[in-house]
């Protein structure tokens, strides 16, 4: 009835171990706030997010005069 010195079923408590370890890990990941997200532009206002673009280098000041035009430009219309 018993093997592998004593442990049933060639270690089956290992397995369950590694199951309820499982679960654990996947209930922190669910009610975590916040993990996840790659960043607060999800929240952030359009003209947040262009600066940060125009700050971090992924556009250029003319480009971003444009966009922000263009955002200048539909906010006038609401």
């Amino acid at each position: 009835m018993f093997f592998d010195h004593g442990y049933f079923m060639g270690g089956m408590h290992v397995i369950w171990w590694v199951f309820w370890l499982i679960v654990a890990v996947a209930i922190i990941a669910i009610w975590s706030p916040g993990r996840g997200r790659r960043s607060s532009d999800a929240d952030a206002a359009p003209l947040d997010i262009l600066q940060r673009r125009l700050a971090r280098g992924e556009i250029t000041p003319e480009a971003y005069e444009q966009a922000k035009a263009l955002l200048d430009r539909d906010a006038g219309k609401s």
